[in-house]
């Protein structure tokens, strides 16, 4: 079974996982002295109106891939942690999903991917398809009522009980990066580890392949359309390219952790 560890463990937490996650933790349950200059009014209202680069058009997604790129994005651009309070860092994001955080410190990483799956199932009234697993192969199945207090209470429980680890045993490797749809998941399992979601993907006449990646992360804070970091001319799209790394705003994967529900 895998609880989320009180504030005051993370704070001590020291032999494995990231140092400069746990620090950044830290760092971001502080208040910001207030918004950067920087930080200017989304004009772009869902997903999928966030501009292409030139000759690139969004491949055929799955119902789930067409449900997050019509997912709406609020027209502020600042991250607020789960508190009300700032993140630290205002420099990671390009959007933020019109999505609610919860005023509990439990919708952090792999939490943000499971509460779109099941925003998906729930939208589409397959509340049978809401299933979650934790780390010690423990089912959590969404059951009646199907009322929206219901989905909320369940889902607390499920982010309270399973996390990036249990998740990445949920999800199925990807072979090939360059397979990349929406939907997908790069993910590294731990305690802590990191997720990202795939929220959108787009190819050009030659075949190569851009991407949106959404994150939370810890502490539990709005769900948000990553900047990248790597190439500022196409952010926030990421290109598929030969590089085994991939080098988010706050964190950095391998391309071999994609995953696919």
């Amino acid at each position: 079974m895998h609880l989320k560890p009180p504030l005051i463990a993370l704070f001590i937490f020291s032999f494995s996982g990231n140092n400069n996650t746990i620090s950044s933790y830290r760092l971001q349950m502080t208040q910001s002295p207030g918004i950067p200059d920087q930080i200017k009014d989304n004009p772009y209202p869902h997903i999928k109106d966030i501009p292409l680069p030139p000759g690139f058009e969004r491949i055929a997604a799955d119902p789930f891939g067409s449900f997050l790129r019509n997912t709406a994005l609020k027209k502020d651009k600042t991250v607020y942690l789960f508190n009300g309070t700032l993140k630290l860092n205002q420099d990671a994001q390009f959007a933020v999903l019109d999505i609610t955080t919860g005023n509990r410190d439990l919708q952090q990483c792999a939490d943000a991917v499971m509460r779109l799956r099941a925003e998906y199932f729930y939208a589409a009234k397959q509340f049978d398809h809401i299933s979650f697993i934790d780390n010690n192969r423990k089912s959590y199945h969404f059951t009646p009522p199907y009322s929206k207090e219901n989905f909320s209470r369940y889902l607390q429980r499920v982010f309270g009980m399973c996390g990036s680890a249990s998740l990445s045993k949920q999800l199925n490797p990807v072979k090939t990066f360059t397979d990349i749809m929406p939907g997908d998941v790069i993910i590294r399992g731990g305690f802590p580890g990191h997720a990202v979601l795939v929220v959108d993907v787009a190819e050009n006449a030659v075949k190569e392949k851009i991407y949106l990646l959404a994150q939370s992360y810890m502490p539990a804070q709005d769900i948000h359309v990553l900047l990248n970091p790597m190439d500022a001319k196409l952010s926030p799209w990421y290109k598929v390219t030969d590089n085994k790394m991939i080098e988010t705003p706050e964190y950095s994967f391998y391309t071999t952790e994609l995953k696919r529900w």
